[in-house]
């Protein structure tokens, strides 16, 4: 007897699913920050995409993007946070969101994307480390700092820092 996975329905994220994403966020990382995060970038406007996943039509997934800027001039999209809930973590969930996430910033010619996250992770989606450009983060991530260009040439090449929303705050400590 075999099981089958329900599908997993990647779509953007609608109103009412606050809550739902909320759940999912706090089981997938340890502490409430993350999804402190969206729910600052969803009230500043600064949510440039957002996207759950569902199975069973229960939210099992979600993942942002917002702006990252070099001096001051918006070059991209960030991608975070990505989150899965536990028991549905391994199971493809994320890989669909981070693919239709790629999809939708090539939709809206964005060229330009980076994340802070695990590079063996980000690698199997053409993420690579960010110094290839000469750029850093402001979080001194190293390689974990990769970006991803979906327009040809379209990454900065100012060799400098690439600047998360003041959202992002919340993450360094007073």
């Amino acid at each position: 007897m075999s099981t089958r996975q329900s599908p997993i329905v990647v779509r953007y994220e609608e109103p009412g699913d606050e809550d739902a994403i909320r759940v999912v966020i706090d089981a997938a990382f340890p502490g409430p920050l993350e999804s402190q995060l969206v729910d600052h970038l969803r009230r500043s406007g600064n949510i440039r995409g957002s996207l759950v996943a569902l199975v069973d039509n229960q939210i099992v997934g979600h993942l942002a993007f917002s702006p990252v800027a070099l001096n001051d001039s918006i070059v991209g999209w960030g991608l975070a946070p990505l989150s899965v809930q536990p028991g549905f973590q391994c199971q493809r969930i994320g890989s669909a969101l981070v693919r239709r996430g790629l999809s939708v910033c090539r939709e809206h010619n964005v060229g330009f994307v980076v994340v802070l996250g695990d590079a063996a992770y980000y690698q199997r989606f053409g993420f690579v480390a960010a110094s290839r450009w000469n750029l850093a983060d402001e979080y001194g991530g190293g390689d974990a700092f990769q970006g991803i260009e979906l327009i040809p040439d379209s990454a900065p090449t100012a060799g400098s820092v690439i600047k998360f929303g003041p959202e992002f705050g919340i993450f360094v400590p007073e």
